[in-house]
């Protein structure tokens, strides 16, 4: 086989029209078919070079059929290639997740001063108004919920 390579592998470069990529594929299909069938490859069943060079001429045949056949193939240009990674999500889950056990673990009326005011970003004024009650008890319940949510993270952390 080394004998027949260089020849065959200029003969697929033409048939290729130059993709010496694409020929070195066709003279390794071609190889690989002629290990398959070695019994025809004798002398007294006609010149091995022929045999090798109809295979190769088939392949590159077939090949182009077979990119006509399916729809245009296109090339992508280098700076397309490239895949935009998604934002991962998993993190902010995760805190929404905490934070909705903490507020679980509160006071309804000191969860809902919470709500209103870090959560919904509101003054305490606003906070009060939505919640109908004075500025000064959302003040106190806000005080008192966030000291609560700082002593479970405290033995959280222990």
């Amino acid at each position: 086989m080394r004998l027949h390579r260089t020849t065959l592998l200029a003969y697929a470069t033409r048939l290729t029209g130059g993709d010496r990529g694409r020929a070195e594929d066709v003279v390794q299909e071609t190889f690989l078919r002629a290990w398959h069938h070695l019994d025809r490859l004798t002398p007294e069943r006609g010149s091995v070079n022929g045999w090798l060079r109809r295979v190769a001429h088939n392949l590159v045949v077939d090949g182009y059929r077979g990119r006509r056949a399916r729809l245009t193939e296109l090339e992508l240009e280098p700076e397309h290639t490239e895949v935009q990674a998604q934002p991962d999500h998993a993190e902010s889950v995760l805190v929404a997740a905490t934070v909705q056990a903490a507020l679980g673990r509160i006071w309804p009326e000191h969860r809902a001063a919470l709500v209103e005011v870090y959560l919904r970003d509101r003054t305490c004024a606003q906070a009060a108004a939505a919640l109908g009650i004075p500025e000064g008890t959302v003040k106190s319940r806000v005080h008192y919920a966030l000291r609560t949510l700082r002593r479970q993270a405290e033995l959280t952390v222990l």
